[in-house]
């Protein structure tokens, strides 16, 4: 298991950006790197409310950890601290050892700047998946966030 941290300046107000975290509907745009779609079966965002998420690679070369081309995740909110942070709990649904687990991820947000500092933690990242791989989806995701609530 590994922990990956990653750090991003939103140019957006602290609440705004923590909307967009506990929202299905912006989840489903920001929270998916390039060359996915997302799905959101279930999300109920509130603590102890549970969440199904799926990501399906557009290309048929790319292998997905629950099925053919896609990465289906489940799990709960652990802590919600309004405009401040979010602790999520979260697995992915796979036969594969190397890929199961619990994996914790607490993103904060502080005001910086006249916008927003987020700190992502995620620990737990199986041994299936590198570090730097979840780094950059992670990152490529964070690029989509900013799309979403940055004015520009």
């Amino acid at each position: 298991m590994s922990t990956t941290r990653i750090t991003r300046h939103l140019d957006a107000p602290r609440a705004k950006v923590y909307r967009a975290l506990i929202d299905a509907d912006a989840i489903a745009q920001w929270r998916v790197p390039p060359g996915m779609r997302c799905a959101v079966h279930a999300f109920e965002a509130r603590e102890g409310g549970k969440f199904r998420i799926s990501l399906t690679y557009d290309a048929p070369t790319e292998a997905g950890k629950t099925s053919a081309h896609t990465d289906t995740y489940h799990g709960h909110f652990a802590k919600l601290v309004p405009d401040t942070q979010v602790v999520e709990v979260m697995e992915f649904e796979t036969s594969d050892p190397a890929l199961r687990g619990e994996m914790t991820s607490t993103i904060t947000l502080t005001d910086a700047g006249g916008g927003t500092d987020l700190v992502a933690v995620h620990e737990g990242v199986p041994p299936g998946v590198q570090p730097a791989d979840n780094e950059l989806g992670w990152q490529k995701s964070l690029d989509k966030l900013a799309d979403l609530v940055e004015e520009r």
